[in-house]
Order: C-alpha cells, then sequence, then structure tokens
C-alpha cells in the first residue's frame, strides 16, 4: 500500500445481515450467510491491497440474547466459516486469529478454532481477526483480573501498572489499534467493540447493510481515512 497515510488496521463492525434478510422476505440465516460470503470477499481483498491486519466483529458476548435458533444458526456457520475458509486462507497466505472468551463454545466449534489458527499461524499475509464471544467490557474485566493476579503472586507492583501493561493483557496484545473502524447499516455507536483499542480511531458509519459491502466500500473508507488529520491529543 503506498500512501503513507494509508491505514495498517481496519477493524469492521459488519451490520446489518438480519435487516438485508428481512428486506428480501428470507430467513434470518440467510442474511448470516451471505454477510460470511461478503466477509470472504473483503478479507481475501484486504490482502490483495496488503492491509496489515482487519479485524470483524462476528459475535458479542451480548448475541446469547437473540433467539436460540438463530444463536444455535450462527454457530452453526461460523464453524463451516472457519472449515472452510482456513483452506482458502491458507493458500491466499492469510493469518486467522480469534479475539474473544472461548470456553462457553462447543466442543466441536472450539476443534474448528485450534484447527485453523494452528493451520494459517505461520502465513505472512494480513492477519485476520474474529471477535468472537467479544466484549470490550468483558475484554477490560478479564486483563483486570489477570493482572491483579500478577500483582498478588508479586510478578508485578501494583505502581508500575500503567497503559502497556493493561494493553498486553487485552486479546490485541500483539496487535496494533485500529486505525479506521467502520459500522456498516447506519448504526451510530461501537456496541463494545474494542472500546480501549479504538480511542484514537477514525471512525466511518455507513448506511449499506453488511452483505451488500463491497471492495469498493474498502477503496472508498480508505480514501476518506486519507483525507482525515489525525492528532492523537497534539494540538
Amino acid at each position: 500500500m503506498e500512501n503513507n497515510n494509508t491505514p495498517r488496521h481496519i477493524a469492521i463492525i459488519m451490520d446489518g445481515n438480519r435487516r438485508w434478510a428481512k428486506k428480501r422476505k428470507l430467513p434470518v440465516k440467510l442474511g448470516h450467510k451471505q454477510g460470511a460470503e461478503t466477509l470472504k470477499k473483503i478479507v481475501r481483498y484486504a490482502n490483495k491491497i496488503g492491509l496489515e491486519y482487519i479485524t470483524v466483529y462476528a459475535f458479542s458476548t451480548e448475541n446469547w440474547k437473540r433467539e436460540e435458533d438463530e444463536v444455535n444458526s450462527l454457530m452453526t456457520l461460523l464453524k463451516n466459516y472457519l472449515d472452510d475458509f482456513a483452506k482458502e486462507a491458507d493458500t491466499e497466505n492469510i493469518v486467522i486469529r480469534i479475539l474473544g472468551d472461548l470456553t462457553p463454545l462447543s466442543e466441536e466449534l472450539k476443534k474448528s478454532i485450534s484447527s485453523t489458527i494452528e493451520r494459517t499461524k505461520n502465513n505472512t499475509g494480513t492477519i485476520f481477526n474474529i471477535a468472537l464471544n467479544y466484549g470490550g467490557r468483558d475484554e477490560i474485566v478479564h486483563a483486570v483480573r489477570k493482572i491483579a493476579q500478577d500483582a498478588k503472586d508479586g510478578i508485578i507492583d501494583i505502581k508500575d501498572i500503567n497503559e502497556e501493561i493493561v494493553a498486553k493483557n487485552l486479546y490485541t496484545r500483539d496487535i496494533p489499534d485500529p486505525d479506521l473502524l467502520i459500522r456498516t447499516s447506519g448504526e451510530i455507536r461501537l456496541s463494545g467493540f474494542l472500546p480501549w483499542q479504538s480511542v484514537y480511531s477514525e471512525f466511518l458509519f455507513l448506511d449499506k447493510l453488511w452483505p451488500d459491502f463491497t471492495p469498493k466500500d474498502i477503496d472508498d473508507a480508505i480514501e476518506v481515512y486519507k483525507q482525515r488529520n489525525r492528532k492523537f491529543g497534539a494540538k
């Protein structure tokens, strides 16, 4: 990617699958399925243009409150997505990682996750992070517990706790903060996505529903980003 003002890391809240399906009088699960196909295209394109990191919000800690049938359908879709896309991602040199609390997931899904991570870990292309059973506050609580335990065990001193130590205990410990955060479907909120990491991200909210999102939208978003003046608190 040529321009120094080009983002290294784009994060996306993929919103609008259900509305896309309802507009077409289709079952909700078909909206999620179409959204998964869109995601494959976008990740491939991100890799093609040399984007270093792309992080997407696939399933939040709050999404368990949805109808049981929809949750089960989403979990099946996620497993199938990982099983299928891991092969393609490996061939295309993409790294797949998962961010979130995996403990409540089924053993089958955990196996797919482990296999996917193992299969793609040595690739050198775009690092594709899937936020799965992820909640920003939940992530920070996990980090605080780990830091408190380390302090209790004498590994660190309380007075030495700083932003760097907190960041090292987040799911994103070795990932740079997103430069640009995109949300589709017209909603204008983060919904618990990367609250610590996005404090200086540029935001872009689009009316387009996620299944209709295209590589051109990525290009357009990058052009918008290039026009932004990021000051990071400086005048």
